[in-house]
């Protein structure tokens, strides 16, 4: 394969996704850690996570519509430095021992991320047809990066500066602020619904699209079914007597497995086609329940998060270059807000609900509860699949 100029623009969003995780992945490591220090509450230690959850819930919607206008660069750039400003904020909170501070930082760091959600859609718009579905693909590979490093860094950043974790959320603002910088470079083509000139049709009209709706449905079910089991899962391997550096490498494993994927699954959409992909996705998720099933060894976590991680990559990407077939570029800012401020949604519910599931039926019975879910996800992409064919058979029918 020859290089061209999309490759590069690939690569580097590529490189802004690894950095993007890596905050993230800094967050979800050391938020909790820093909150419960100062917390008034140990029940809300956690709130900096959630915090970060909940600016990505916020800004995804207007951040899609924004760089309609505005530009992918703009945009992209805009969300880098509000995740700067957030691991300063945050730096700034455990400074001065409040909660509150820590939080808006964290809100802020969500913010970035509700912004980087597009990254993968800025790939599918510097593609050509044909490596399009790479291109996704690749962009999402750098979360690979963000397995490793994204706690390395905070574990890196913990003693660096009293009080503890301090560190950690200013290395999170430098990287950001890289982000940044290389996010100057991108050059997405011009084609700004300002720009087009294009008539619009109506949002209902765009999401009611059958593709569009099991697009959707595909990729939100990846999403809330991971977010949901990953969640309790540390708690649930505590709970049955592992140490915690075993819930941490059990962790390692499955975002591995979310992202090790990305360098063939996009090979893989183009060659069998994205339903079938996706419908790999779901029997994957279906494996993992079913792994879940089997006992509470090591093993069993440690396969089934791994599982889980890969069906969420199938069903992610696979619903994201299913989606681009839906919208015409006038349309694409409102086609891809509503999709990821629904994916969003579905994750903050899955991550919300999990620890009280957890608590209340336990971690074999929570995951049983996947199965109608699951089984209704893959009805859709069937039916979706049925439908192609009959309409690629009566396309090709001879006519009369």
């Amino acid at each position: 394969m020859s290089w061209k100029p999309m490759h590069g623009q690939v690569l580097l969003l590529s490189t802004a996704q690894a950095l993007l995780q890596s905050a993230t992945v800094m967050v979800m490591t050391v938020g909790g850690l820093a909150g419960s220090q100062i917390a008034p509450d140990p029940q809300l230690a956690t709130a900096p996570i959630a915090a970060m959850f909940l600016g990505t819930a916020i800004a995804t919607v207007p951040a899609s519509i924004w760089m309609a206008r505005a530009g992918r660069r703009t945009g992209f750039v805009a969300g880098a430095l509000l995740g700067a400003a957030g691991g300063a904020l945050a730096a700034a909170g455990i400074l001065v021992q409040s909660l509150l501070l820590l939080s808006l930082g964290t809100l802020l760091v969500g913010a970035y991320s509700g912004f980087a959600q597009f990254y993968r859609f800025a790939a599918s718009e510097v593609a050509d047809d044909a490596f399009r579905p790479r291109a996704i693909s690749l962009v999402l590979a750098g979360g690979v990066v963000a397995a490793v490093a994204g706690p390395a860094l905070a574990r890196l950043g913990g003693p660096l500066l009293q009080p503890a974790y301090t560190g950690s959320f200013l290395i999170l603002a430098v990287i950001t602020l890289i982000a940044a910088g290389l996010l100057i470079g991108l050059r997405v083509p011009n084609v700004t619904e300002a720009a087009t000139g294009e008539s619009r049709r109506p949002l209902a009209r765009i999401v009611l699209q059958p593709t569009y709706l099991v697009a959707i449905f595909g990729a939100a079910t990846g999403m809330g079914v991971m977010i949901y089991a990953m969640t309790a899962t540390p708690l649930a391997m505590v709970a049955h007597h592992h140490d915690l550096s075993d819930a941490t490498l059990v962790i390692q494993m499955h975002v591995l497995g979310m992202y090790v994927p990305s360098f063939f699954t996009g090979s893989l959409i183009a060659r069998f086609g994205v339903l079938k992909i996706m419908l790999a996705g779901v029997i994957l998720l279906t494996v993992h329940v079913l792994v879940v099933l089997s006992g509470t060894g090591f093993a069993s976590f440690a396969s089934a998060l791994v599982m889980l991680g890969v069906g969420w990559n199938f069903l992610y990407i696979g619903g994201t270059s299913l989606l681009t077939r839906t919208y015409t570029p006038a349309e694409r800012g409102r086609a891809q807000a509503v999709n990821d401020f629904t994916i969003v949604l579905v994750g903050l519910a899955g991550s919300l609900s999990a620890g009280a599931l957890l608590h209340a039926i336990g971690w074999q019975t929570m995951n049983m509860l996947l199965l109608p879910w699951l089984a209704a996800a893959m009805a859709a992409i069937i039916w979706l699949r049925r439908g192609e064919i009959r309409l690629q058979a009566q396309n090709s029918a001879p006519a009369r």
